[in-house]
C-alpha cells in the first residue's frame, strides 16, 4: 500500500500550492473581467473574432464539459462560428490554473508550450470554420440583457473566493482526484518499459496516446500528473504533448452538442484541427527542439529526495488547505441538493454536467419572456421555471444552448 500511497502524496505536494493560486486567479478572471467582453468582441467571421476568441480562451479554467454550454451562450448572443470554434478549442486546453500546475510538476518548456499550441490550434481552426462553413444567417444580437446591480469590490472579492474555491472545485476537484488517482497507479502498475518499447518510434506512442484521449474526458489539470507518470515510464515529451492537448481539448459530449449545434462541417474542422496541432507540436517537441528541455523537470521531481524543511512544510500545508477546500465544496453541493424545491413547471434537461451548465441555463430561461424565476437542479438535470411564459419558448432555449429537453 505504501509503494502506491508514497507517489500519490508526491504528486499532490507538488500541485497543492500551485492549485491553490490557479484557483484564487481564476475566481478573480471570473468576478473582475466584464462579461460583456466576451459576446459583443466575437460577432464578425473574420480573423480579428477568431483571435480574439482564442485570446479570450487560453487563460479561463474551464474544463471541456464546462466550455460547451459556455460557447454555446457565446454564439446565441451572437458569435460567430469561427470565433465560437476558436473558443472551444483554446479555452479547455488550458488555463491559468492547468499552466501554473503545468510548471510545477513538468516544467515550464511545457507551461510554456501549452497555451501556444492551444492559441495557434484555435487560431486554424477558427479561420478553416469560416473558410469552410460560412454563416448563411446572421444571429440576432440586438436585444440586450439587462445588466444586474453593479457589485462592489467587496463584493466581487467574496465572488472570487466563491468561485475559485467552491464552484470550480464542485466541477473539477473530481477530475483532479482522478488524475492523480492514475497517475499513482501509473507509477506503480506499469511496467517500466511499457512505452520505451517505442521509444525510438515516437509516432507510434502519439497514435496510442491520441486513440485514448479523444475520446475520453480528461481536465486539463487532472491530465498533468498521468503524463508525467507516463514520461517516468518512457512516454516521449512530444506524445505528453499530444496527451496534454487532444484528451482536455474534447471528449464524446463535445463532440455530440458541436455537431449539433454548430454543424458536421464545423464538427470535422474542430477534430481535424486539435489533431493536426497536438502531432504537429509533439513531432517539433521530439524532432526539433532540445529534449532536456522537457524532460529535466520530470527526472529532478523524481531523483529529489528532500527540499528544505519550510518548503516541505508548505508543500504539505498545502495540500492539507486543498483537501479541506475539496471536501467543503463536495458537501456545499450536496447540501444545496437537498435544499432544492419542487417548483410548477419543470422541465427536464439533458446534458448539463457542472455548474457553468447551470448557470447558463438558468441564465437563457430567465430572458423568456414571462418568466419571473429559474432554479436548476444540477443532480437531476431539472429546471424548475415560474411564471406566465409559453413553455415551447423553454424548450426551443434549452435546445439552442445545446442541451437536449427530455419530455
Amino acid at each position: 500500500m505504501n509503494k502506491y500511497i508514497e507517489p500519490l502524496l508526491d504528486l499532490l505536494n507538488e500541485m497543492s500550492p500551485y492549485l491553490l493560486l490557479g484557483f484564487l486567479i481564476a475566481g478573480i478572471l471570473h468576478e473582475f473581467v466584464p462579461k460583456s467582453i466576451y459576446s459583443k468582441q466575437l460577432a464578425k467571421g473574420n480573423l480579428r473574432s477568431v483571435i480574439l476568441a482564442a485570446i479570450f480562451g487560453v487563460p479561463l479554467p474551464l474544463c471541456s464539459c464546462g466550455v460547451i454550454p459556455t460557447a454555446m451562450s457565446l454564439r446565441r448572443e451572437g458569435a460567430s462560428k469561427g470565433a465560437t470554434t476558436s473558443f472551444l478549442i483554446s479555452t479547455p486546453q488550458t488555463g491559468v490554473d492547468s499552466i501554473i500546475a503545468t510548471a510545477s510538476l513538468l516544467g515550464v518548456p511545457f507551461a510554456i508550450m501549452r497555451p501556444i499550441v492551444a492559441f495557434i490550434t484555435a487560431i486554424i481552426g477558427g479561420c478553416l470554420v469560416n473558410s469552410f462553413d460560412k454563416e448563411t444567417s446572421v444571429i440576432d444580437i440586438s436585444s440586450e440583457t439587462h445588466e444586474k446591480k453593479q457589485k462592489s469590490f467587496l463584493e466581487k472579492c467574496i465572488g472570487a473566493l466563491r468561485y475559485g474555491f467552491i464552484d470550480m472545485l464542485q466541477d473539477i476537484g473530481k477530475w483532479i482526484v482522478i488524475g492523480l488517482v492514475v497517475a499513482g497507479m501509473i507509477t506503480v502498475f506499469f511496467p517500466d518499459n511499457f512505452f520505451t518499447l517505442y521509444s525510438d518510434r515516437p509516432i507510434i506512442n502519439m497514435f496510442l496516446v491520441m486513440a485514448i484521449a479523444i475520446p475520453m474526458y480528461l481536465c486539463a489539470t487532472g491530465s498533468i500528473p498521468i503524463a508525467a507518470a507516463l514520461m517516468l515510464k518512457g512516454l516521449s515529451p512530444g506524445a505528453a504533448l499530444v496527451l496534454l492537448m487532444a484528451g482536455p481539448a474534447t471528449n464524446m459530449a463535445a463532440i455530440l452538442v458541436i455537431n449539433k449545434v454548430l454543424g458536421r462541417k464545423t464538427l470535422v474542422v474542430y477534430l481535424l484541427s486539435i489533431i493536426a496541432g497536438a502531432f504537429g507540436f509533439g513531432l517539433l517537441i521530439d524532432y526539433l527542439l532540445p529534449a532536456e528541455w522537457f524532460t529535466g523537470a520530470i527526472a529532478g521531481h523524481s531523483s529529489a529526495c528532500c527540499a528544505s524543511h519550510i518548503t516541505e512544510w508548505w508543500k504539505s500545508a498545502s495540500s492539507i488547505l486543498f483537501a479541506v477546500l475539496l471536501i467543503f465544496a463536495f458537501i456545499h453541493k450536496s447540501h444545496n441538493h437537498k435544499k432544492d424545491t419542487i417548483m410548477q413547471n419543470t422541465f427536464k434537461i439533458k446534458g448539463m454536467m457542472c455548474n457553468h451548465c447551470k448557470a447558463n441555463v438558468e441564465k437563457n430561461l430567465s430572458k423568456v419572456e414571462g418568466v419571473t424565476s429559474v432554479s436548476v437542479n444540477l443532480s437531476e438535470g431539472v429546471a424548475y421555471v415560474n411564471g406566465e411564459f409559453d413553455p415551447k419558448k423553454i424548450i426551443a432555449t434549452i435546445n439552442e444552448l445545446g442541451y437536449e429537453y427530455i419530455e
